[in-house]
């Protein structure tokens, strides 16, 4: 049979173990409704929202398509990648001037900046017709550079789309030269048959002014017959 004296003390101990847990629980629930007060703490530093500017506003988008570029490295004699981005052609809406630009996808890092002139010439890549080849001087890095780049495309339709779509911006481009020759031509003849009427006119000039200042010619007098 138990002692009733340890009994008692084991009830008691088992009371004060629950009433402590009760405690805790209490305590515990306490804090929970403390920290979701839904309160709304105002922010020590407020940002303001920048305009950023890319520098493409003004220019009208012709093509626009991701692919991956790359540099052709002329020490170490192998093709080195530029990066994987989006590649744009764009028309600058007051002067006409078009210009190739890709930019890094994540970064945004600019790896190509070229004018597209009438001459550049873009060819398929030898083994490999989803990649296609040029040459351009390139600004991409802050100084004019003559490059040679190798872009590819996720597929031979990207690929010939753009090279396409260069071969008609080109073509235009050479148009456009021939026009404006023509016409600096015509120009120069007719300011040179007016330079050349000019010069007759003056010279007609100059002479009648020589004439005038020359002294009047008197003829001798007739010797007097004799009288026979």
């Amino acid at each position: 049979m138990a002692d009733p004296e340890h009994a008692a003390a084991a009830a008691a101990e088992a009371s004060e173990r629950v009433g402590e847990e009760h405690e805790v629980a209490a305590a515990a629930e306490g804090a929970g409704e403390e920290e979701d007060t839904g309160a709304q703490v105002a922010p020590i530093v407020r940002l303001e929202e920048v305009a950023v500017t890319t520098g493409e506003e003004d220019e009208e988008v012709l093509y626009d398509q991701k692919a991956k570029l790359y540099r052709f490295d002329k020490d170490g004699n192998q093709w080195k990648e530029r990066g994987a981005g989006t590649v744009k052609l764009l028309k600058h809406k007051s002067t006409g001037k078009v210009r190739l630009v890709m930019r890094q996808a994540k970064t945004l890092k600019i790896c190509a900046n070229h004018l597209v002139i009438a001459t550049l010439s873009v060819h398929e890549h030898a083994g490999n017709d989803k990649s296609c080849v040029w040459h351009a001087t390139d600004f991409s890095d802050g100084e004019l550079k003559d490059e040679m780049f190798c872009m590819r495309f996720g597929s031979v339709e990207n690929c010939k789309s753009f090279m396409e779509t260069i071969e008609k911006i080109t073509a235009s481009l050479g148009k456009n030269e021939e026009q404006e020759n023509k016409e600096v031509d015509a120009a120069a003849e007719v300011l040179g048959n007016l330079n050349v009427g000019g010069g007759d006119a003056n010279n007609d000039a100059d002479k009648r002014a020589s004439e005038e200042a020359a002294p009047p010619q008197t003829n001798p007098p007739a010797a007097e017959q004799e009288k026979p």
